[in-house]
């Protein structure tokens, strides 16, 4: 597999730099659950860590800040995804924003233009809630906005790229911190090349990588296909047992390893860490890193050495 990067020194040293560098990558991660999830999932979440809450075309506004409220009596950062095509008009999304900042203590948002095919109101993207100055007459702090290394299944590469570009300058005019959320991968070339990229451009904030967590097969393969993961799907559906075991567990060991290597061999990716993709179980997701975090369980280095022609140390 070319995607492992090459380091100096011997393999003991290769695996050692790669056990601690992704225990510490790891050490900033977050999680996300859907608003309906939230109170059966908050006390089995860590205290102190962020839950980002999605806003499904089904749920009412309503039903997230009771999310994010119980999610912030727990202990925990609520993070709120704000669907642009779920909002009628200026008054609702500031009722919206007084609501979740006054009952849940919010002060980061994920800003999202939604899955609706036509919008219910005045807003269709992202940028125009942004533009409103509503985030910041609230007090909301950050703002992250999604990206997709892979593409979006409905979306163009250069649109892509404007609306970005555009994003990120409304959000600096506004004088409010952002941080870029990366699509789900299962390959790391498309993240790390997506990140060079931004660089390359100009783009300094910080990108936290989305990543699956632990999950059958099936259901990584369903929502792959679903979101549009390209590059990443074929690889996963290439695997020589996915076909005999579609209800085998896949684990995102390999990819973090080689990002987090790759972040420590040049910083200047700013990548800040790992957000997971639960699909209903973010125990998993949280009970997998932690495993890592803290020593308990190794990682799949092993399995890459060999993929290099190396031997375990």
């Amino acid at each position: 597999m070319d995607w492992w990067p090459a380091r100096a020194g011997t393999n003991q040293t290769a695996w050692a730099s790669a056990d601690g560098g992704l225990a510490k990558f790891l050490a900033n991660y977050s999680v996300e659950v859907t608003a309906r999830d939230a109170d059966a999932t908050a006390h089995r979440l860590p205290p102190g860590g962020e839950v980002f809450v999605a806003n499904l075309p089904q749920d009412s506004h309503d039903l997230l800040v009771a999310a994010c409220s119980r999610l912030r009596m727990a202990g925990l950062i609520p993070v709120p995804h704000i669907v642009a095509r779920k909002i009628r008009d200026r008054r609702e999304f500031d009722d919206l924003i007084g609501q979740l900042v006054g009952e849940a203590g919010v002060d980061r948002v994920l800003a999202l233009g939604g899955d609706h095919e036509r919008p219910v109101g005045a807003f269709d993207a992202s940028l125009q809630l942004i533009r409103t100055g509503s985030f910041e007459r609230y007090g909301i702090r950050q703002i992250a906005i999604a990206c997709y290394p892979e593409g979006h299944p409905r979306i163009g590469d250069q649109v892509l790229q404007d609306a970005l570009k555009a994003k990120l300058a409304a959000i600096a005019e506004s004088g409010i911190g952002a941080r870029l959320v990366s699509q789900f991968a299962f390959k790391p070339e498309p993240v790390l090349d997506f990140a060079r990229k931004l660089r390359a451009a100009g783009i300094s904030v910080p990108l936290r990588v989305g990543v699956a967590g632990p999950a059958h097969r099936a259901t990584l393969i369903k929502y792959a296909m679903r979101c549009g993961v390209g590059a990443s799907l074929r690889a996963l559906t290439e695997r020589r047992h996915l076909v005999a075991g579609l209800l085998g567990t896949e684990t995102p060991e390999e990819l973090l390893t080689a990002i987090a290597l790759a972040f420590h061999d040049d910083s200047s990716l700013r990548i800040e860490g790992v957000h997971f993709f639960t699909f209903g179980a973010p125990e998993r997701s949280v009970e997998w890193a932690q495993d890592r975090i803290d020593g308990r369980k190794g990682f799949a280095a092993a399995t890459i050495f060999k993929h290099q022609g190396g031997i375990e140390p």
